[in-house]
């Protein structure tokens, strides 16, 4: 018989990771896809969280697996090969998720994924596990690379379509095209037998029964032809209407890909307390389900605060800047996805909403709010990895 006091410890951390997935729901997965369609005036506000939150879900139970696999066992290394013990998950969880919600409440987004791996790695060098440096090294390389990779891109996408020497009813199409190719190569579970996960693509070379390479480059330009015809004649019918259909789209597709990322912050820290014991059985989709619901709750109670902080007090976007905020802030999300990388979703559409706003002159971008935005993520990451470590190394001396 399970001891009560083990199951008492799970229930906790069970709740400490909901209260982390509400969290993000609420300000990071939840308010920040659909922020640039609501500042372009394709969306409501309201409406924006509605839909975000069923996008996060269905992303978290069909990406989640790789971040969450990362945060709960490649921050931190342990000789012996286990991972954070139940009353440092409900510590990093808390801690993070507590950071979160003050930045929620006050309007500045705090990057959760700072918050959680300044969290996770706190408690875990406290309870004697080594740093996993190589691991650092990936994560710090995107987190420094995303403001220039994703603004520069948002730039560049905002600025072609603004100019006089480009046609928005041929870029546009185009620019859907490359959605297109990008979306049938994003890996699902669905579509492939267990844990394992396939891309579109893939999926149908193998059940072709042809080369595997060949195929996929087959139905990837299919894919891309596909999403550019579609997208051209919606254009040529209404070019404001196709403008704001493509936006919509593409707060849809930023909305799954966040739930596919974020959700791994709020169950990381539990991955290793589910291996063992009456937990054992449960598949990790049922897991990924559990923090999927945290999300859409979270989307539902308290983005709507946080869509209209960014989508309106960073800068005033029309809908050409909004699609060029948003392809940057869907490939990021994607790669970090497949590498199993901790991203912040709010450095990414921060980034690309400036980015994408430089290119009208950058004139209507509150730099006070920049900075202080700047100084809440670095100041995040720091503050949970020293209060996450001293409040563990205070409890297990009590204990």
């Amino acid at each position: 018989m399970v001891a009560t006091s083990t199951i008492a410890t799970l229930v906790v951390a069970s709740a400490a990771s909901l209260f982390m997935a509400w969290a993000i729901g609420a300000g990071s997965s939840g308010s920040t896809p659909f922020a640039p369609a609501v500042g372009a005036n394709a969306i409501s506000v309201m409406r924006a969280g509605f839909f975000v939150g069923l996008l996060g879900l269905a992303g978290a139970v069909l990406q989640g697996a790789n971040v969450t696999e990362a945060v709960g066992s490649e921050l931190v290394l342990f000789p012996s090969g286990g991972g954070l013990s139940a009353i440092a998950a409900i510590v990093a969880l808390l801690t993070a998720a507590v950071l979160v919600a003050v930045g929620i409440f006050t309007g500045y987004p705090i990057a959760t994924a700072f918050t959680v791996t300044g969290a996770v790695v706190g408690v875990g060098l406290a309870m004697g596990g080594q740093p996993a440096t190589a691991k650092y090294i990936e994560i710090v390389s995107l987190w420094v690379l995303t403001p220039f990779v994703g603004g520069g891109i948002a730039f560049g996408t905002a600025w072609s379509l603004r100019h006089e020497a480009t046609t928005e009813e041929r870029l546009v199409p185009l620019l859907g095209g490359l959605v297109g190719m990008i979306l049938a190569n994003i890996e699902f579970v669905l579509l492939a037998p267990g844990s394992e996960q396939v891309s579109v693509a893939r999926a149908v070379a193998r059940a072709a029964g042809t080369s595997i390479l060949p195929s996929m480059v087959v139905v990837t330009l299919l894919i891309g032809a596909l999403a550019t015809g579609l997208l051209y004649l919606d254009i040529r019918a209404d070019a404001a209407a196709g403008q704001r259909h493509f936006l919509l789209v593409m707060g849809g597709l930023v909305a799954f890909s966040a739930g596919g990322s974020q959700v791994g912050l709020a169950l990381g820290p539990l991955v290793p307390l589910l291996g063992e014991g009456p937990t054992a059985a449960i598949p990790i989709t049922g897991v990924l389900l559990f923090g999927g619901l945290g999300l859409l709750v979270g989307s539902w109670t308290g983005a709507p605060r946080m869509i209209k902080a960014l989508a309106q007090d960073y800068s005033s976007l029309g809908p050409r800047r909004s699609i060029g905020a948003l392809i940057p802030s869907f490939i990021i999300a994607q790669a970090a996805v497949f590498f199993g990388i901790p991203v912040s979703f709010n450095e990414i559409i921060v980034s690309a909403i400036v980015g994408s706003g430089a290119a009208a002159g950058g004139g209507e971008v509150s730099r006070e709010k920049m900075g202080k935005t700047v100084l809440a993520w670095v100041g995040s990451l720091a503050l949970a990895f020293a209060l996450s470590y001293g409040l563990f190394w205070v409890i297990d001396a009590v204990l």
